[in-house]
C-alpha cells in the first residue's frame, strides 16, 4: 500500500501504509520483526518441503509472478486513496499456508530490493505483516469457513472473500502496532485510520481473490482440490 506515515496520511488524505519504509520503525521493533520473520520462514520451508511434491515448484513460481504483477496495479478506494492486491490469502488458498509464506516472502523482498517498497531495515516487519500474517490469517479463516461448505454452495466464495478481507485487516493492525511501538504514530489515531481504509481496500482484495479463484476453478479445478486437506 502507500508508503506513508498514518498520521501524515490523515492530514494529506493519503492511504496509510502496509509497506513500512526505513526510518519509520525503531531499531528494536525492526530487529524483532527480522527475528520473527526469519523463524516463520524457516518453519515454512520445513513444512512446505514435507507437504509439497515436485509439481508444486512451478506453481509457486507462477503464483509469485502473478502476485508481484498484481501488486503493481492500483485500484481507487475513496478520497484519493488507492490500494493494490496483497495476495497472501490467495496464495494460501492455492498453495497451503507454508508455501504461501515462501511465495509472499519472495514478492515482498523483490519489491523492497527492486522498487524500494519499504526498505532493508523494515523488511523484517514488512515480511511478517504481508507474507506471514496475511497468509496464516487468510488460510485459517478460509479453512475454518470451509467446514460449513455443506450448508450452502455459496460458502466457498464467502470463505475466500472473508479470508482475503481479514488477511488485509490483520496486516494493517500489525503495521499499526509496530508504528505505535516505534513512537512513529499514536495508536489512537493510526489504528482507526488503518482499519478504516484497509476495510475498503480489503473489499478490492476479496473481489480480486474471487476473480482469480474463479479463473483457476474454470481452468484447473484440481489446484483447488489439491490443498483442500493440506496439513498445517
Amino acid at each position: 500500500m502507500a508508503a506513508v506515515d498514518p498520521v501524515a496520511a490523515i492530514t494529506a488524505a493519503e492511504a496509510p501504509a502496509l509497506h513500512i519504509p526505513d526510518g519509520f520503525v525503531s531499531a528494536p521493533v525492526a530487529a524483532v520483526g527480522w527475528v520473527l520473520a526469519a523463524a516463520a520462514i524457516a518453519l515454512a520451508a520445513r513444512r512446505a518441503d514435507r507437504n509439497l511434491d515436485e509439481r508444486a515448484a512451478p506453481l509457486m513460481g507462477v503464483m509469485a509472478a502473478f502476485i508481484f504483477a498484481g501488486q503493481m496495479v492500483n485500484f481507487p478506494v475513496a478520497g484519493g486513496t488507492s490500494g493494490h492486491l496483497v495476495g497472501g490469502a490467495l496464495a494460501a488458498i492455492l498453495l497451503g499456508p507454508w508455501a504461501a509464506i515462501i511465495v509472499m516472502t519472495a514478492v515482498v523482498a523483490l519489491q523492497a530490493l527492486l522498487f524500494q517498497d519499504g526498505g532493508l531495515a523494515a523488511l523484517g516487519v514488512n515480511t511478517l505483516n504481508m507474507a506471514v500474517i496475511s497468509a496464516l490469517v487468510g488460510w485459517g479463516v478460509y479453512r475454518g469457513l470451509q467446514l460449513l461448505r455443506g450448508v450452502h454452495s455459496v460458502v466457498p466464495a464467502v470463505a475466500a472473500f472473508a479470508a482475503a478481507w481479514l488477511s488485509v485487516e490483520a496486516a494493517a493492525v500489525a503495521t499499526t502496532l509496530q508504528l505505535a511501538a516505534s513512537a512513529t504514530s499514536p495508536l489512537a489515531v493510526a489504528l482507526p485510520a488503518m482499519v478504516g481504509v484497509h476495510a475498503l481496500i480489503g473489499v478490492g482484495e476479496g473481489l480480486i481473490t474471487l476473480g482469480a479463484l474463479g479463473l483457476v476453478r474454470a481452468a484447473r479445478p484440481d489446484l483447488l482440490a489439491r490443498h483442500a486437506q493440506a496439513e498445517v
